[in-house]
């Protein structure tokens, strides 16, 4: 029987690092998968903590999953807001060829506004 509770606890510890290798690879975002893996993994410490009267690890998993799991219930209820973009001109600098990618559409209707507001023609 310990050593289920022994593979509870290393469950769970890997859990918890594979979702913050996750996150901080940009792997992933910290979103559902993120906040799942560090419930799962609090749950999987939380047992092995309580198998060895580990009573500091219970209550830091047991704020982890309270965390995570406030986290996935907020993400089901917010409303979604309209991102606001903006189509902010090209920049051109002069003397500097154009780098654009190809097959990019061209906009020379908006020259540098570097310096007084014109482009030294040359």
């Amino acid at each position: 029987m310990e050593f289920l509770w022994e593979i509870a606890g290393w469950a769970g510890t890997v859990a918890v690092l594979t979702g913050y290798l996750a996150v901080s690879m940009n792997w992933i975002g910290p979103g559902r998968i993120f906040h799942a893996l560090n419930i799962l993994g609090a749950c999987g410490l939380i047992a092995n903590g309580i198998y060895h009267h580990a009573w500091p690890s219970i209550a830091t998993n047991l704020g982890w999953f309270l965390i995570g799991t406030v986290a996935i219930l907020r993400g089901r209820t917010a409303i979604s807001r309209p991102r606001i973009t903006v189509d902010a001109p090209p920049v051109r600098f002069p003397g500097v060829s154009d780098t654009r990618e190809p097959g990019v559409a061209r906009n020379d209707s908006y020259p540098c506004d570097i310096g007084g507001g014109r482009v030294n023609e040359q």
